[in-house]
């Protein structure tokens, strides 16, 4: 269990209408190692999302054990929770998520000022994250001056400023063109071919043949966990 970024043992999610349980998770095990490339794939109501959210800490389970990066999250209080978010995974949303009011290079330093690190450090790191994602040049426009695929490049370098143990992407080129689509799993996979961990939450069979390793879900459990051997590169 060493090299695993997450592990994840009997998960289970319910939510509850009244007093009828709504089972969402049916008791979910994976692991995941420290470089993998993983794609969590599913239709509508398979549970992904709910899975996304309690691997991006943004919710907890309410059975079984989850364990990130060697530390047991799953009975950790919101507070708890919040810090091992900034520290532990880097976002990116298929709304990118941007503020408006703020340049490219403000809203990739934003983590950065929650955790409190000084300006200059914060601008110099805020820089190298443009940097890889081909953005320097654009570091002083606001995202109303950029292109959607330029925005979620922007989001992607938001997501690499702490060097986060996990990458976590929710549909990331959900509300983008073909053409830009590949072009922003290209830099997924400039960031995998770097070290980084990345897990991708998508419908679409395209995006996720980029990855190695593809975990398919289907009412709440495992349908099927297979490596990806025909991983594209385009």
């Amino acid at each position: 269990m060493a090299d695993n970024i997450i592990h994840l043992e009997e998960i289970r999610k319910s939510y509850f209408i009244g007093k009828n349980e709504l089972p969402v998770l049916k008791g979910i095990s994976l692991d995941i190692t420290k470089n993998e490339y993983v794609a969590l794939m599913g239709p509508s109501g398979s549970g992904k999302s709910t899975l996304m959210n309690i691997i991006g800490c943004l919710d907890s389970p309410t059975g079984g054990r989850y364990v990130l990066n060697g530390q047991d999250v799953s009975k950790m209080e919101d507070n708890a929770l919040a810090e091992v978010r900034n520290q532990e995974i880097g976002f990116v949303f298929q709304q990118f998520n941007l503020l408006p009011r703020l340049t490219a290079l403000e809203n990739v330093a934003l983590p950065l000022v929650y955790a409190g690190m000084g300006k200059k450090l914060r601008i110099e790191k805020a820089a190298h994250a443009l940097e890889m994602v081909n953005l320097t040049d654009r570091s002083h426009h606001k995202p109303n001056e950029l292109s959607g695929g330029q925005c979620q490049r922007v989001a992607i370098a938001r997501a690499l400023v702490n060097n986060p143990s996990l990458i976590l992407a929710d549909e990331p080129t959900g509300n983008l063109d073909t053409k830009t689509s590949y072009e922003i799993m290209s830099i997924f996979n400039d960031i995998h071919s770097k070290g980084n961990t990345i897990v991708i939450v998508t419908h679409e069979e395209d995006i996720a043949n980029y990855s190695k390793r593809i975990v398919r879900l289907r009412d709440g459990v495992i349908e099927s966990d297979k490596i990806n051997t025909t991983a594209s590169v385009h």
